[in-house]
């Protein structure tokens, strides 16, 4: 009876779970992740179906007003969300159609345009995949899109989510449109919400802080670690996994690769070792634009660069190679004890990744320690994790000193003559201050009072 009733709610499930066409994502993409895995969670806000009674505003074309780009390690033991502001400017390239045709790219376009493109109910979650995959270089694994009625079911199906209000909020501030204070929605301080309730939470954006849509990002970010918190508490397990998928299945839509009961489950369980504390959330680098969000670089750049090498927003390794590098640690450079001195060394220079002028910033220090830079250039791959200086015959020691002065540089020979260095996204990425990552962070363990707003 057990197995039968097991089988009758999977074979529902798979009934229910909608997938979008994979032949909407661009062929040219970033190469498969040789890490960890990289998920987008797009919160739709169409108000077609049943959609249309839990929230305001009308129209039936779906939009992306929340957008999360998650990497989980490859230790499996760490998780980063980056928020991606609606309002981002960024590149869009192209996008299907639903008639089968393809848009031509656009160039900085907001990001939730993305999510417009063919002007349908559900959206299109593969030209949002093809612009983050675009604006980050790293592939997207897996797509989620949660519109307003499975949102609602999720939050209903755990027992509702404890959050925080740093203030009294009424309806006027759920709907400025009103012309009138109305009823209080939430009392300041924590408390409980589920369904509808919980969608307003998040919903919420004027009336706080500085009303906007970034603040609101934080309280988002304050919900989902709240979220996160509780489904942990109830254990990961297919006993309480099942009735959450069976709540929110025909409310969600995924790519393929997550399209049945069994892929979702087994998605669900491989993220049960995370850590509360070791799951970070955390908005892209950005600052305002006249009334749009600009990208602010390098700083993007380096925390693509950090995720790309499983490296954690406060510089640790979560690739979980540890007993690899230590039984390697005979062809890895070791850490300098000393100032490294390249008076008399000749090399060339070559960038691996895909960091736009990782090449002239290694080179101008590689100079300021005396080493003779004889040319930059971009080496024929650009996936490279790791750095790698490769020597002709009779010049392994210079090579030793080199490799000194690039940190995580694994040594190689070769038949060429001279010193050859090729940068890999460890040396794109070093370790980050706290003022540029670390602090900007909320774990899904923190207070849920804190940090809810800006202004």
């Amino acid at each position: 009876m057990v197995a039968a009733a097991g089988g009758s709610l999977y074979a529902r499930l798979n009934a229910d779970i909608n997938t979008f066409a994979a032949d909407g994502i661009n062929s040219e993409r970033p190469a498969a992740n040789v890490g960890g895995q990289n998920i987008l969670i797009l919160g739709s806000d169409s108000r077609s179906g049943g959609n249309s009674k839990l929230g305001g505003g009308t129209g039936d074309v779906g939009r992306s007003d929340t957008a999360l780009f998650v990497h989980v390690y490859r230790d499996g033991k760490h998780a980063v969300a980056v928020s991606i502001p609606r309002d981002t400017l960024v590149d869009i390239p192209r996008c299907r159609l639903p008639n089968g045709t393809w848009t031509a790219p656009q160039s900085g376009v907001m990001f939730n345009a993305a999510f417009t493109v063919g002007l349908t109910a559900k959206g299109n979650p593969a030209c949002s995949q093809n612009a983050v995959e675009k604006l980050t270089g790293l592939r997207v694994d897996h797509t989620i899109v949660v519109d307003f009625a499975g949102f609602s079911k999720i939050t209903a199906a755990v027992g509702g989510v404890r959050v925080c209000l740093p203030k009294d909020v009424y309806q006027g501030d759920l709907n400025p449109n009103r012309g009138s204070k109305g009823a209080l929605l939430f009392p300041k301080g924590q408390q409980t919400v589920s369904g509808k309730k919980a969608l307003d939470y998040v919903r919420i954006r004027h009336g706080i802080g500085d009303g906007s849509d970034i603040g609101r990002i934080k309280r988002q970010q304050a919900f989902i670690s709240s979220l996160v918190k509780k489904v942990k508490a109830q254990g990961l397990n297919p006993t309480t996994l099942l009735p959450l998928a069976e709540a929110a299945a025909s409310a969600i839509t995924v790519d393929p690769g997550l399209g049945s009961a069994d892929k979702l489950l087994s998605f669900a369980l491989g993220l049960k070792d995370i850590d509360l504390h070791n799951t970070k959330f955390i908005t892209v680098p950005w600052r305002y634009q006249g009334a749009r969000v600009a990208i602010v670089q390098p700083d993007a750049d380096q925390l693509w660069a950090a995720l790309r090498a499983d490296r954690t927003l406060d510089g640790a390794d979560a690739s979980g190679k540890a007993s690899d590098k230590a039984s390697s640690t005979a062809t890895s450079s070791p850490k300098p004890t000393r100032p490294v001195s390249g008076a008399g060394i000749r090399l060339a220079l070559y960038n691996g990744t895909t960091v736009n002028g990782l090449g002239a910033r290694a080179a101008a220090k590689l100079k300021s320690a005396g080493f003779t830079v004889t040319s930059v250039g971009t080496a024929a791959s650009q996936n490279y994790t790791s750095s790698v200086v490769t020597y002709g015959p009779d010049a392994q020691d210079q090579a030793k000193i080199v490799a000194r002065a690039v940190p995580g540089a694994k040594l190689e020979s070769g038949s060429t003559p001279g010193i050859t260095v090729i940068l890999g996204s460890d040396y794109a990425q070093p370790t980050p201050t706290p003022t540029a990552f670390s602090s900007k962070a909320r774990s899904a363990d923190d207070d849920p009072c804190a940090d809810l707003s800006y202004g």
